[in-house]
């Protein structure tokens, strides 16, 4: 009886079993993508610090997000990646502030005649003061992105040859020159003579080896990475005429997409990584150029008092080249406080 008692519930609670709805297994959510495009080499500065950051981001995120960095301009070149972030071709980039400036020409601001010829401290006192909100805030609401923090340096520009060797800036005279973008740089080039000729990064080393231009402006690291050495770079004149800065940029759906905990996490953690980043670019500057040397590279360095006289010159004309970089003078005006000029 309670075998048979045994065998009839055990049948019934089977049939009510088959009977009752799937319930599917929870299983755990898809990550979320990131993809991130640069144009620079894997050896460069930016690429170590964007490959740190996006590791540190997956672990951080508890594997939510999951990150790819395209290096080497193999989805887009920095000039640009900014509308394919805007439309969601990727979700993360870091461009030049010089390839910004056709959305919005303050982003240039680190170009100005100012800070020709000034140290980082000095600088970063204008890109993380009141001057780089600003230009973070227009950027924000003009692209309709998100400006992930404070800029992460590339370091300074300076002047490169292949054929002419460069002792002064008169030397500069005539030269045909390789702008990264941005009018402030063009307007340089021509103060000294030159005359501008904007190329994108990927296809420099090409285009320097068939003469396309004379001379360039770039960083020691930035013509070490991309051996420009083979394609005939023979001289340098170092005046750090700007610094060069990247700007972090997410997509605004992504940006929305992964909610308030994750985009904490993101800042974050950017924040508290940027300062050693900054540092590292730093150092491989210094390392580019001692690289550079040892494969023939002649180097000048513009003496102190000769880049404040020159800054001084460059003053003079710094109302006219703001005007015509459409650069607002308000921008200037937290420029020239946050550097006590």
């Amino acid at each position: 009886m309670t075998a048979r008692m045994t065998r009839r519930a055990f049948g019934a609670a089977a049939a009510v079993a088959l009977a009752a709805p799937f319930v599917a297994r929870p299983e755990a959510a898809e990550p979320i993508e990131l993809r991130c495009s640069i144009d620079t080499e894997p050896t460069h500065p930016r690429n170590g610090g964007l490959r740190d950051y996006l590791g540190k981001l997956e672990t951080a995120s508890g594997g939510q997000i999951k990150t790819r960095l395209f290096e080497s301009g193999t989805l887009f070149p920095d000039l640009h990646v900014t509308k394919a972030l805007v439309q969601g071709q990727v979700e993360m980039a870091c461009p030049g502030t010089w390839t910004l400036t056709g959305f919005v020409p303050d982003a240039d601001f680190s170009q100005l005649p100012a800070l020709y010829g000034r140290p980082p401290d000095i600088v970063h006192k204008a890109t993380d003061g009141a001057a780089g909100k600003l230009v973070n805030t227009a950027i924000a609401n003009k692209m309709h992105i998100e400006v992930l923090g404070n800029w992460l340096d590339l370091g300074f520009n300076n002047w490169y040859s292949t054929k002419k060797p460069l002792k002064s800036v008169a030397d500069l005279s005539g030269l045909k020159i390789r702008s990264p973008g941005g009018v402030l740089n063009s307007s340089r080039i021509r103060f000294f003579g030159g005359i501008p000729n904007v190329t994108a990064w990927p296809d420099v080393p090409l285009a320097m080896s068939q003469g396309t231009f004379d001379a360039l402006i770039t960083t020691n690291i930035s013509a070490y990475s991309s051996k420009l050495f083979d394609s005939g770079l023979r001289f340098s004149l170092q005046d750090h005429q700007g610094m060069g800065l990247y700007v972090p940029l997410v997509n605004q759906a992504f940006w929305q997409k992964i909610g308030p905990k994750l985009q904490e996490t993101m800042a974050g953690l950017w924040s508290e990584n940027l300062p050693a980043y900054r540092a590292g670019s730093a150092k491989a500057q210094d390392a580019g150029r001692a690289a550079l040397t040892q494969q023939g590279v002649t180097f000048v360095d513009v003496p102190p008092a000769d880049l404040d006289a020159i800054r001084t010159k460059l003053l003079v004309q710094q109302d006219e080249i703001v005007a015509n970089a459409h650069i607002s003078p308000d921008v200037v005006k937290l420029v020239m406080t946050d550097v006590g000029a």
